[in-house]
């Protein structure tokens, strides 16, 4: 297998994806020198030269050009227009095209690209940015081992890293993972809401809820495989006041309320992408 630490990457797009995957590479010691970036904003493009040494250019076909791996980073909404435009160069080189833009399915990707080309989706998360995201794959049926290892070795310097066998399951990913973050962030807003309508001071409660949350993840992370049910009952004593908190979500339905999110997310997803290819 060839390493992607020894493989020229092309990113097309130099936003907060872009700079995750750069940040998580440069830590596994990948050469600068052999990653390029195109970004259309020169601000932006100095900020990347400068913080990660990488090669950048305005132009997404000059970066691609000679690549082996090319990672599609830019809005979903503008990726009508990019990939069609680097469909000759893709072709001429038939490199791994890992794409991170929500939406839009391998058939769009393929259509836009022609045959031949080795297609991965990845649907991170915005931990990532801190090399604690949790990524979803899905491969077409045109890639290999060789370029499967490849896309999880790159798209693990961000985090975790799981392949779903359809494609469809990265809608189901999209609802759990990629919108995730948000669900804890809005309980340790509650959180921290309901202790200061209890008398707390609304800054302490905000830290604590925060730092609870901080440190919740770092429990499980911690876990190679954590059961989360026995993490659960590890801190919930019979008759104390976790108990009493946790019977009081299941009196109101707290089961139910995330199983319709988790679904309505997934049904958005699915929107979102409509007929494609």
């Amino acid at each position: 297998m060839t390493s992607t630490a020894l493989t020229r990457i092309a990113i097309v797009g130099g936003g907060n994806m872009a700079r995750a995957l750069l940040g998580g590479m440069l830590a596994r010691s990948t050469d600068p020198e052999r990653i390029a970036v195109s970004e259309p904003d020169a601000v932006a493009r100095a900020s990347l030269a400068q913080q990660y040494g990488v090669n950048v250019t305005a132009d997404n076909r000059e970066a691609v050009a000679g690549a082996r791996v090319v990672v599609l980073a830019v809005k979903p909404q503008i990726m009508d227009e990019v990939v069609p435009a680097l469909a000759a160069v893709l072709q001429l080189g038939r490199p791994l095209v890992i794409s991170v833009a929500a939406g839009i399915r391998v058939a769009a990707l393929k259509q836009w690209i022609g045959q031949g080309v080795p297609v991965v989706r990845a649907m991170p998360n915005r931990p990532a940015l801190l090399g604690a995201g949790a990524t979803g794959l899905f491969a077409d049926t045109g890639v290999g081992d060789i370029e499967r290892a490849q896309a999880e070795e790159l798209l693990a310097v961000t985090g975790l890293a799981l392949w779903v066998d359809t494609e469809e399951q990265l809608d189901v990913v999209t609802a759990l993972s990629g919108s995730g973050p948000a669900y804890f962030f809005r309980l340790a807003e509650l959180m921290a809401e309901a202790a200061a309508a209890e008398g707390l001071d609304p800054q302490v409660a905000r830290r604590l809820a925060a730092q609870t949350l901080a440190g919740a993840g770092r429990l499980v992370a911690a876990d190679a495989v954590p059961d989360l049910a026995a993490m659960r009952a590890a801190v919930t004593s019979k008759g104390g006041t976790t108990a009493a908190a946790l019977a009081r979500f299941e009196e109101l339905g707290l089961a139910a309320t995330v199983t319709e999110a988790m679904r309505a997310a997934a049904r958005r997803s699915r929107e979102l992408a409509g007929p494609q290819g």
